[in-house]
């Protein structure tokens, strides 16, 4: 009827129940019956033992188990705080950065006596083809079609459209753009032209006129637009032209294009010499 599994846990608790009234019994006598009593220890000590050690061991995994969990509570606290200040820190490098960037250009724009307007660049065209940004500032704020656009680097581009609070800037490096320019050193003319990469080609300079690389390229204030003197870049690289009659000149812009944030509209342009500090 029983399986022997059964039967030895019932006499186990049998023995067990028996040593304990045993123990119990003698416990009322002052000097009770030294082999009864040395049975009954002999039996039940192990028993004892071995549920002292698991509740022994049972409290150690529960304060090890509210001990890691308070841990791992802490630790996750102390992460996450982490995460904060470093995230206050970020942005307070970036006000920073900002700050100098903006420090800069309001400097610049008092050495200028022509009226200025700043603006934050807000797009920028992702084609490969064309150059072009998107300011937030518009017809609202004086910016018109035509209008030079710089930074303290040296030459930005042109406004080709406005809206009432946006407008669009070709960029110089764009194959659409034509700056009239010259070499600062030796008064050499010529025409920037984009080539829709971060450089720019210097046109029809005359192979007469001596070119060094480093030179610096100037706008010369003939086409109309750009004030005589604004920076526009230097020469990079000068060979032969087909014509035989030109230089093929290259020219890198002063102005990093990637990195455009802020820039300067000047909106009652004066084709004048600007002062070059470099």
């Amino acid at each position: 009827m029983f399986s022997r599994k059964t039967m030895m846990i019932v006499g186990v608790i049998i023995l067990v129940a028996v040593n304990v009234i045993v123990l119990s019994v003698s416990g009322r006598h002052h000097y009770p019956p030294y082999t009864l009593e040395r049975v009954a220890l002999t039996i039940t000590a192990p028993f004892q033992d071995a549920l002292t050690h698991t509740i022994r061991f049972t409290k150690s995994i529960w304060r090890h188990y509210f001990l890691l969990v308070s841990t791992a509570r802490e630790n996750e606290n102390l992460k996450k705080n982490l995460s904060d200040v470093m995230q206050r820190n970020r942005e307070y490098i970036e006000v920073e950065i900002s700050n100098d960037r903006l420090r800069k250009l309001f400097d610049f724009s008092q050495n200028i006596a022509d009226e200025v307007i700043a603006a934050e660049v807000i797009g920028i065209d992702p084609s490969a083809w064309y150059r072009t940004i998107i300011i937030d500032k518009g017809r609202a704020d004086g910016v018109k079609k035509g209008l030079p656009v710089i930074i303290p680097e040296g030459v930005v581009g042109q406004v080709i459209n406005s809206s009432e609070h946006y407008s669009k800037v070709l960029l110089i490096i764009d194959q659409n753009s034509a700056v009239d320019a010259l070499v600062q050193r030796n008064r050499a003319r010529g025409i920037i032209k984009g080539i829709s990469s971060d450089q720019c080609i210097f046109k029809y300079v005359l192979r007469r006129h001596d070119l060094e690389t480093g030179d610096s390229v100037i706008a010369s204030g003939l086409d109309g637009v750009f004030p005589k003197g604004l920076r526009i870049g230097y020469v990079a690289e000068k060979t032969d032209g087909n014509s035989g009659l030109f230089w093929e000149v290259r020219v890198t812009p002063f102005v990093d294009f990637e990195k455009l944030e802020e820039v300067l509209i000047l909106l009652n342009p004066s084709i004048r010499v600007f002062t070059d500090d470099k």
